[in-house]
């Protein structure tokens, strides 16, 4: 078995400085619950170069959910880890 890993491009998009919407893997998402703040020794752990993060469940136009894991780099965002 062999592990791959994947970058797409992330645009995120915010209102009141919380996720609202996000452009990810080719769809377009919308925030779809309050997203949390994840913050350093919380669970997942974050990548050492993760300025700030977020998790919270965004729907796609087809009505597929997800929980995503994002972090800032401090140049781009990032999706940490995704739950289906």
């Amino acid at each position: 078995m062999e592990a791959r890993a994947f970058e797409h491009d992330l645009t995120l998009w915010f209102v009141d400085d919380v996720p609202a919407r996000m452009f990810f893997g080719g769809r377009r998402w919308t925030v779809t619950d309050t997203p949390t703040r994840l913050g350093r020794g919380m669970w997942p752990p974050l990548p050492a170069s993760a300025a700030r993060a977020w998790r919270f469940q965004a729907t796609d136009q087809a009505g597929e959910a997800f929980v995503f894991d994002i972090y800032d780099d401090g140049d781009h965002w990032h999706v940490h880890r995704a739950y289906a």
